[in-house]
């Protein structure tokens, strides 16, 4: 008669899966938003792992929460490990649906600088799909479906597109009324929430040793603030990459010679090889060289 010894039983894999992103981030919080559950899963999720080990892994304070020396000691075998889940799950969906490209950017550059790009991709590789998420910040490529990244970054962190400079934009019928940096001070001047810090570094080198403090609406979508420049609501600081068509079609003018080149630039990358011929590393490449094209720049 056979012998059939009862097998140890395993460990859930969502229960590992939210200790560690609970772990790495510090919190159950952020580790539901990555995870896309709630904060109370993630809690359930780590105290059934904690019973069936029988030790704990998070110290319980009203602050938050804290490792223990179990939680510290295992951590980074998991994240090593998940990280490579994450990059077999891609390289499985690229192979599976090799003609669909992801691609996470953020929303401005998204609808300013990647959408009219989009026929000429499905010109030149009508047999590809591209799908765009719009993100405010880059996701862990290492976890997330995508396969390309395009962001602002910083130097050697991808392949750079374009460089980032920043200057004030404005429709033309405003633009007449402006004659040096110091008559901002008489106009609104737009301002996007996310980049609320530009106007001062640009106003550091036009205007040094002067205290500029925009006056106008703030925005929380660039590409809405864009639209408001041209529509004469006001100046807004312009980014090189993201308002060259404008500047192209004369919808927007920049009324000032000074331009500030900031340290991160327009940037494209993935956290894995691309396959050489394949449809990301095709897509990729035609983004890199379709910002050298008149009338795409």
């Amino acid at each position: 008669m056979p012998v059939a010894p009862p097998r140890p039983k395993g460990l859930p894999l969502n229960a590992l899966r939210a200790f560690e992103a609970a772990a790495r981030h510090g919190g159950f919080s952020a580790a539901a938003d990555e995870l896309g559950v709630t904060p109370g899963a993630v809690t359930a999720h780590v105290k059934a792992l904690e019973e069936a080990l029988g030790a704990t892994l998070f110290e319980r304070h009203a602050k938050g929460v804290l490792l223990t020396a179990l939680g510290r000691q295992v951590l980074p075998d998991f994240t090593a490990a998940f990280d490579r889940l994450g990059l077999a799950v891609a390289l499985l969906r690229d192979e599976a649906a090799p003609r669909t490209v992801h691609i996470a950017t953020l929303p401005a550059i998204a609808q300013l600088w990647l959408s009219p790009r989009l026929p000429g991709i499905r010109a030149a590789a009508p047999e590809i799909t591209v799908s765009i998420t719009a993100m405010e910040e880059p996701p862990d490529l290492k976890r997330a479906p995508f396969d390309l990244n395009l962001f602002y970054r910083g130097p050697g962190e991808g392949r750079l597109i374009a460089p980032d400079e920043i200057f004030p934009v404005c429709a033309p019928a405003l633009a007449r009324t402006l004659r040096r940096p110091e008559d901002l001070a008489a106009v609104p001047c737009l301002t996007d929430s996310a980049w609320a810090g530009d106007w001062k570094r640009w106003a550091g080198v036009a205007m040094p040793g002067r205290d500029f403090t925009p006056n106008g609406p703030v925005f929380s979508l660039y590409a809405l603030a864009v639209e408001e420049a041209v529509n004469g609501a006001g100046v807004l600081i312009g980014h090189s990459a993201l308002v060259a068509a404008h500047l192209e079609s004369g919808a927007l003018v920049a009324p000032f010679p000074e331009r500030v080149r900031l340290e991160r630039g327009l940037t494209l990358w993935s956290a894995r090889g691309l396959r050489a011929g394949g449809p990301a590393a095709r897509v990729a490449d035609w983004l890199m060289q379709a910002n050298s094209v008149p009338g795409l720049r």
